[in-house]
C-alpha cells in the first residue's frame, strides 16, 4: 500500500508542477483535466504526508526515550508516543480506506425519483417531504435541483416526482438514499388521531452522458400529450408533455414539466439514459453481489430503509442501526451524519471485503 502511496504522492507533486506550466495554462483541455485528477488525489496525499510527519515524530520520540532524561521529562516523552502512536494507526486505517477502488460514478450529478407507495395521499404527502428534504441539503452543499418531472395529487403530494441535483460528488453522497422510506405520523386525512404507516420509494441514478449510453432514434417511440397540473395557460391545450419509450427495453420516460416540447423531449432522454444505465449496473452488480443491497422493492410496508417516526421525533436507518432524535432538522436538510455514517459504514465494508482479496 505504501508503495502506492509514494507513487500516488510522486504524481500529485508532478501534476503541481504542470499546473504551474505556462503551456498548460493555455492549453483549457490539459487544465481541466490536470487539475480534475490533483483534486482526485489530495485528500490521500494530504493524508499521507501527514502520516510520513507523524511517522518522523514517532521515531524521534522512541529515540529521546534511550536518552538520559529525568522523570517529568519522559514521562511527557511517553505521552507524545502514546498520542502519535494513536494518531498513526488511525491515518493508517484512514489511508487504507482512501486506497480503495473509487466509484467511477462518484462525481456525478444524479436524478432522484420519490413515488408515493403504501398509504395513498399520505405516501403521496411524504414523497413531498422527502423531495424538500432532498433540495435543502442540496442546497446545504452549493448543489443545483431542477424537477424534470411531477404528478401531484389533489392535497399538494407527490404521486411521482423526478429531478436532476448537479453538483460535485452529488452521487457519492446520495447513492445510500435508494430504497423504501417508511412514515409514521398522523395523516392531515386522519379525523380519529390514529398513528398511520405509509411508505415513498427513492430511487438515485448518476446522470448518464451521451457517450456512455448511446440512444439510437430507431429504438424509440416518442408520444406526445397535454400536460397536466400546475403551468399555466398551456396546460391541458398544447400537446407539450412528452413520453420516450425505449423499444429494446421497454423503459419509459415522461416530462411535462418544461415550456416546450423540445425541451420537455430533452429531459425526457435524460432520464431515459439514466434509467437505462441503472438497468445496466444493476445488471453488472448481479453478477458478483447476488441481489442488489439498495434495491427499492415494492414499497410494501415491511420493506424500509429508514424510518421517519414523527410522535417521537425520530429518524432510524435500519441498514446501520443509527437512531436520531431531531426528525425536524432532518427533513430540513440536516443529512450529514446519516449520510457520513453510510459511507463510513460502507467503506468499512468494502475495506474488510479488500482485506478478504488479499487473504485469498
Amino acid at each position: 500500500m505504501f508503495d502506492k502511496l509514494q507513487a500516488l504522492a510522486d504524481r500529485y507533486e508532478k501534476l503541481s508542477e504542470l499546473l504551474c506550466d505556462p503551456d498548460v495554462g493555455n492549453d483549457p483541455k490539459r487544465l481541466r483535466e490536470y487539475s480534475k485528477e490533483q483534486s482526485d488525489l489530495q485528500e490521500a496525499y494530504e493524508a499521507y504526508t501527514e502520516y510520513k510527519s507523524v511517522v518522523e515524530q514517532h521515531e524521534a520520540a522512541r529515540e529521546m526515550l534511550n536518552e538520559k532524561l529525568d522523570d517529568e521529562m519522559r514521562d511527557l516523552v511517553k505521552m507524545e508516543l502514546d498520542e502519535l502512536t494513536d494518531r498513526k494507526q488511525e491515518l493508517e486505517d484512514r489511508l487504507q480506506i482512501l486506497m480503495l477502488p473509487k466509484d467511477p460514478n462518484d462525481d456525478k450529478n444524479v436524478i432522484v425519483e420519490i413515488r408515493g407507495a403504501a398509504g395513498g395521499d399520505e405516501a403521496a404527502l411524504f414523497a413531498a417531504d422527502l423531495y424538500r428534504m432532498y433540495t435543502k441539503y442540496a442546497d446545504t452543499q452549493g448543489w443545483r435541483t431542477e424537477v424534470l418531472d411531477s404528478n401531484v395529487n389533489d392535497l399538494g403530494g407527490f404521486k411521482e416526482i423526478v429531478f436532476m441535483i448537479s453538483g460535485k460528488g452529488a452521487f457519492s453522497k446520495l447513492k445510500y438514499e435508494s430504497g423504501a422510506h417508511r412514515v409514521q405520523r398522523i395523516p392531515v386525512t386522519e379525523s380519529g388521531g390514529r398513528i398511520h404507516t405509509s411508505t415513498s420509494t427513492v430511487v438515485v441514478m448518476p446522470e448518464a452522458e451521451e457517450v456512455e449510453i448511446e440512444i439510437n432514434d430507431n429504438d424509440i417511440r416518442v408520444d406526445t400529450f397535454c400536460s397536466s397540473g400546475a403551468g399555466g395557460q398551456s396546460v391541458n391545450t398544447t400537446k407539450s408533455a412528452v413520453r420516450v419509450t425505449h423499444v429494446p427495453t421497454g423503459i419509459v420516460a415522461t416530462c411535462q414539466d418544461g415550456k416546450s416540447q423540445n425541451s420537455n423531449k430533452d429531459k425526457a432522454l435524460q432520464v431515459l439514459r439514466a434509467r437505462i444505465y441503472e438497468k445496466q449496473l444493476q445488471e453488472e452488480q448481479a453478477k458478483y453481489a447476488g441481489e442488489r443491497k439498495s434495491k427499492v422493492g415494492t414499497g410494501d410496508r415491511s420493506e424500509r430503509i429508514r424510518t421517519y417516526n414523527f410522535p417521537q421525533s425520530r429518524v432510524t436507518d435500519h441498514r446501520i442501526g443509527l437512531t436520531l432524535h431531531r426528525l425536524e432538522s432532518v427533513l430540513n436538510g440536516d443529512m450529514d451524519e446519516i449520510i457520513g455514517s453510510l459511507t463510513i459504514a460502507a467503506q468499512t465494508e468494502g475495506l474488510g471485503e479488500d482485506r478478504g482479496d488479499q487473504a485469498v
